[in-house]
């Protein structure tokens, strides 16, 4: 493993508490738009102390769509690496490896060596981060068959792998979960044969809703306690839900959405049930998919408890794209006038999708990546006048069975040039969807635990001993999320380069280097 020491008299080592402890100033620009047009900018600056906790814990993650796609592949690849397992496909012998995780497989600059040539080193050698071999996997699924037929169901995997790792798989069993038929595609009913909220006669208990926290809490308090892990992750990566409509003293505040799962309220979906008990529990809870799971009242019940929570839906080909190249149409004074995607797919996440209140929540989250792209540009997107100030943005998902978890999808920018001239560029994007979200899932995990042991003091209101932990919305884990979430009035940022920037920039100060920028004044100079 990289070690780097950083010469910095900013930054310490406790070798008591074994952690690092740096200083940093925050400086920013405050804008204010005067009366007369002009713009005033005043100066402001903040004295932060971090310290990082530097021992990785032993952590377990508690995924809720164990048996779908994304978490057979995730306990695939985890046993692939850890057992050095290598296969076969038609090309010829394929190592395992962690191909699309950014903690493990990208790098960081750190800076330039004598000759002015710049020197990166792996993303997870800056600060000690759990390595995902480490990981403890379980989790919640409605359907119960084992990760080994879950495998052979998906078809993400060549044969090869599978056969190598039928044994191991065979041994990962679902927990049963909750199942609320009302919030996912009438489609899915033939798999829910693992679920905990029947009757004694066998029909659907929907209504006792603060008994289904409770299990789930119980769930993970004896995997903590069986697997003795340090902490608990829990993620949620099965089927999208429809939106829940936002209803005043149901889902508004910490208060009245425990007071409406006691009464077994109907508009609370399973992805907020599973969320209040992660929360109550005081583990982390990551949305995977699109509905929005976290209403105002389970946000305001995380503050309460101070509990993370990171969303929402996987940020992952087309989007992911959508959000770079986007930037870069507007950044270069280009005027995308329609940006219209097309996909179709063949895996349950397209059969669940063929539904249409699963698809609008999937269109949200896949409709919003470019607002505040769009927001950065005044002079092309003008707040008020005569001049189109908005980009028509059309989103289909159609449900092609023959394609399985090979998603297509297709997209064309129309822009508008200057004298009135015209760009259109096409994209075609064929993707093995699972194998691209199943890194992200690795990486949101990682930096969630990682995140869980920073914490911060600002220096001007208060001494070096009062420690804080972060806001529970973690924005740093924007980058693989399509709608991330934020805190109360602060733009959401979707700009991808924006938010690997900021991520990086934040591992940077906390060991002590400089953030990034190409200034470059050795070459210049």
């Amino acid at each position: 493993m990289v070690k780097i020491k950083v010469n910095n008299e900013n930054v310490s080592y406790d070798a008591s508490a074994n952690s690092l402890v740096s200083k940093y100033t925050y400086k920013n620009s405050v804008v204010s738009l005067e009366s007369d047009g002009n713009y005033v900018v005043n100066q402001t600056s903040k004295d932060y102390q971090f310290q990082v906790d530097l021992q990785v814990p032993k952590v377990g993650l508690l995924l809720v769509g164990l048996g779908g796609n994304n978490g057979s592949t995730l306990v695939s690849a985890i046993e692939a690496n850890k057992q050095h397992i290598s296969f076969n496909n038609k090309e010829g012998e394929v190592k395992p490896n962690y191909y699309g995780s950014v903690t493990q497989s990208s790098t960081i600059k750190i800076g330039v060596d004598a000759a002015g040539n710049d020197v990166y080193v792996p993303f997870n050698s800056i600060l000690p981060f759990v390595n995902p071999n480490d990981l403890i996997v379980s989790g919640w699924d409605i359907n119960g068959a084992d990760l080994s037929k879950a495998a052979a169901r998906s078809k993400v995997l060549d044969y090869d792998l599978q056969t190598k790792l039928a044994t191991t798989l065979s041994a990962y069993k679902p927990l049963k979960s909750i199942y609320y038929p009302d919030f996912i595609a009438a489609n899915q009913s033939d798999r829910a044969d693992n679920i905990f909220n029947l009757t004694e006669s066998g029909e659907i208990d929907q209504s006792s809703k603060w008994a289904h926290v409770e299990q789930i809490r119980k769930d993970i308090q004896d995997f903590k306690a069986a697997k003795k892990l340090d902490k608990v992750i829990v993620l949620w990566t099965a089927n999208t839900e429809r939106y829940s409509a936002l209803i005043p003293g149901v889902n508004d505040t910490a208060e009245s959405i425990i007071e409406s799962i006691k009464a077994g309220h109907a508009e609370l979906s399973p992805s907020t049930i599973f969320a209040v008990a992660s929360i109550l529990e005081g583990v982390p809870f990551i949305n995977g998919s699109p509905q929005n799971t976290f209403v105002p009242g389970v946000v305001q019940l995380a503050e309460k408890h101070n509990s993370f929570i990171g969303g929402d839906d996987f940020k992952s080909g087309q989007t992911k794209l959508k959000s770079v190249l986007a930037q870069f149409l507007v950044d270069a004074g280009i005027k995308p006038l329609s940006i219209s995607s097309y996909n179709h797919l063949g895996n349950n996440d397209g059969f669940n999708l063929s539904s249409n209140e699963q698809f609008k929540s999937k269109e949200i989250s896949k409709a919003s990546v470019v607002d505040d792209i769009i927001a950065s540009n005044e002079i092309l997107y003008p707040k008020s006048g005569e001049t189109k100030n908005h980009v028509d943005h059309c989103i289909v998902i159609k449900y092609v069975p023959a394609v399985g978890d090979s998603k297509v999808a297709m997209d064309e920018y129309y822009s508008e040039l200057m004298l009135g001239g015209h760009n259109r560029i096409s994209i075609s994007n064929v993707c093995e969807d699972s194998l691209l979200a199943t890194p992200l899932i690795i990486d949101l995990v990682v930096m969630t635990e990682f995140l869980s042991r920073v914490s911060y003091n600002d220096l001007e209101v208060c001494d070096s001993s009062d420690k804080k932990t972060l806001y529970p919305i973690l924005s740093f884990l924007s980058y693989w999320l399509k709608a991330p979430l934020t805190r109360q009035g602060f733009q959401t940022i979707n700009g991808l380069n924006k938010q690997r920037l900021g991520l990086e920039n934040f591992l940077k100060i906390l060991v002590g280097l400089p953030v990034s920028d190409e200034l470059r004044f050795e070459e210049r100079f």
